[in-house]
């Protein structure tokens, strides 16, 4: 069973989030907050899998809140999708690079938001549909003092730069074992030794950290 917190500002959203989210055989609402502090509080008092968390929030907003969950080892296991009214939204780079695993727009579909919080609570990440190239643009407009270093970068193998490559172009666990012809666990494994080497918390940023080094950029097919 996976167990999410809703935060969200607006009573009438988190309700009807919850009612989709209850309906769901596979997932339970364990806490609803009003804001980003109740939020952490609630992620670590109901053992929450997932947090699907607003952006704008009134005092701790969504991005503080991520930020203090991908920071806190006790709630390592925790996984945050952000739910944003515009794919646009310049705060989206900042919440993924504060620890989110994804983010979808408000108004997507019930069965992709479900589908959604099954894939980040399984350890992938989770772009909105449609929207990872304004999200690559908005990262090279936005490069990230605290980004890889060169020395982190040269820390890594040719096959795991490979590896990194794959990622930011948005192959899965399954994509890169067919396309390296490996086996799953292995690409898993490479995956695990990227998050270590690169001390990035989830598969959204080392998409993120692929293209600020430079092995992937915008204008590949």
């Amino acid at each position: 069973m996976i167990r999410v917190v809703l935060a969200d500002d607006q009573e009438l959203v988190r309700s009807a989030f919850a009612m989709l989210v209850r309906s769901a055989p596979d997932m339970d609402v364990v806490g609803e907050a009003a804001d980003g502090d109740e939020a952490v509080r609630l992620a670590r008092s109901s053992r929450a899998d997932v947090v699907v968390m607003d952006i704008r929030m009134p005092g701790v907003d969504g991005i503080a809140a991520t930020a203090t969950i991908a920071a806190d080892e006790d709630l390592a296991g925790v996984r945050v999708l952000i739910l944003t009214t515009f794919e646009s939204d310049q705060n989206v780079v900042a919440a993924l690079r504060a620890g989110a695993s994804g983010f979808l727009v408000k108004d997507t579909k019930p069965a992709n938001l479900l589908a959604a919080i099954r894939t980040v609570a399984g350890g992938e990440a989770l772009l909105s549909p449609g929207a990872t190239q304004t999200l690559i643009e908005r990262v090279l407009r936005q490069p990230d003092p605290a980004g890889p270093a060169p020395a982190e970068l040269a820390a890594l193998t040719d096959r795991e730069r490979e590896v990194l490559t794959l990622i930011g172009r948005g192959l899965n666990n399954t994509e890169l074992a067919e396309r390296l012809v490996i086996s799953p666990l292995t690409a898993k494994t490479y995956v695990s030794r990227l998050l270590t080497k690169l001390q990035v918390r989830d598969r959204a940023q080392l998409v993120i950290a692929a293209y600020e080094s430079g092995l992937v950029r915008a204008t590949n097919p």
